[in-house]
């Protein structure tokens, strides 16, 4: 029995749930952001009205007066986001138990098993869930309809807003392929550029691709995306809760250029660290051990380990504790081709509880949860806006896992 999958994205997320406040703003160019007062914070989420002047997520407010000057600005509540999406879904809950989150605003419903009791026709079962959410929460949402994740994704983004849209595999040859190849989930902008220096630019292209080539030309990666570009895409709708979290937390990077000194080497860890503590907050896990691995440029590699004082999933700790083993180990005035850092003895998140000196727990403690709250914050940011939205002001420039080669590539570790 052929699958069927819904990608439901809800529109304009934080501005429409800023806007159930002010209905009478509906109609006006409305941009939530940080810090309305000042010109320097940036763009977190717009209406329709304000995307029609070109106003862009994650640009400073100053930019997106410049070219819409009527342009009403909103704060934040992250709060209140969370609250919704957790509403959202409850409704999502009504129509199948396979319900898989995927970010603040998004979620993969499987239907397979629950679209006959709601009349057989998919179209028709994902109208009615976008008029269910409408009607009670004031919300509008784009649903895409197909047999796998990646197409119904690309059917939630195909029209936009609150529409729902339809790929069948009699529909990959005219909907999917002639769509540009940065369409397609995980093709980043680094992919991107290098598939367009073989003249891969629409997800046609893409699929045509010899497949053994692309895997030679992207790695693991290139396999990956010709099976979605193909529509050959097969994983499951995992409801939050069901899988298995990882035992390690991991990335590496091979840098464009070899590092050497303590700031290149400390703008390099805290890259590295960012991308752990991110993905040790997503499975709700602290770590309470550290390997970092480092590499010359004649590929000769040092390892070594150590145990924290206290659990933590936040990216200074980690940072830290990463530079501690490297200063100890390590020539820092000999260049670094490559550095992986890999968060090891991790521990569910509500059950850590540090050991720290009686005479530090206070301040230690207050500036821990202050780090906590800012990586949720930050998280929060990346999960409406795209992982580069924001980051630690100390990575270095130019150096992100998108533009170069990983060892191996970003990704979680797990290991037996």
């Amino acid at each position: 029995m052929e699958r069927v999958i819904f990608h439901c994205d809800l529109n304009s997320f934080f501005a429409s749930v800023e806007l159930l406040d002010y209905p009478e703003l509906r109609h006006l160019p409305v941009a939530v952001c940080g810090d309305p007062a000042s010109r320097h914070g940036i763009i977190l989420a717009k209406n329709e009205p304000a995307k029609k002047f070109g106003v862009k997520t994650a640009e400073t407010i100053w930019q997106a007066k410049k070219k819409c000057p009527e342009l009403v600005l909103l704060a934040s509540h992250h709060d209140l986001y969370r609250e919704y999406s957790k509403k959202v879904n409850a409704i999502y809950e009504q129509y199948t138990d396979l319900v898989e989150p995927f970010g603040i605003d998004e979620s993969w419903l499987d239907v397979t098993g629950t679209v006959h009791l709601f009349g057989g026709d998919p179209r028709a079962m994902a109208d009615r869930i976008r008029n269910h959410v409408r009607s009670e929460l004031g919300l509008t949402l784009s649903v895409g309809v197909s047999f796998n994740k990646i197409f119904a994704k690309l059917g939630s983004d195909y029209k936009k807003p609150d529409a729902t849209t339809v790929i069948r595999p009699e529909d990959i040859q005219t909907m999917v392929w002639p769509l540009p190849v940065t369409d397609l989930l995980f093709v980043g902008r680094a992919a991107a550029r290098e598939l367009e220096r073989y003249g891969v630019t629409t997800i046609g292209q893409l699929a045509a691709f010899d497949r053994q080539a692309l895997g030679l030309l992207l790695g693991r990666q290139g396999y990956v995306l010709h099976d979605y570009a193909n529509g050959l895409e097969h994983s499951p709708v995992q409801p939050a809760g069901t899988y298995t979290p990882p035992k390690s937390v991991g990335n590496g990077l091979t840098f464009p250029h070899n590092l050497a000194g303590e700031e290149q080497v400390r703008s390099g860890v805290t890259l590295l660290a960012d991308c752990v503590a991110q993905r040790l907050r997503r499975h709700a896990l602290k770590c309470t051990g550290i390997q970092v691995s480092v590499r010359s440029p004649e590929f000769h590699d040092l390892s070594r380990q150590r145990k924290l004082s206290s659990p933590t999933f936040v990216t200074p700790e980690l940072a830290d504790a990463a530079m501690d083993l490297i200063r100890a180990n390590w020539n820092l005035s000999a260049p670094i081709r490559a550095i992986t850092i890999t968060a090891i003895l991790l521990i569910p998140a509500e059950q850590a509880g540090g050991q720290m000196d009686l005479f530090s727990q206070d301040s230690f403690s207050r500036l821990q949860e202050r780090r906590e709250q800012l990586g949720h914050a930050m998280d929060d940011i990346r999960s409406r806006f795209g992982e580069h939205a924001i980051g630690p002001a100390s990575q270095l420039s130019g150096h992100s896992p998108e533009r170069s080669q990983t060892i191996p590539p970003p990704k979680f570790h797990q290991e037996a």
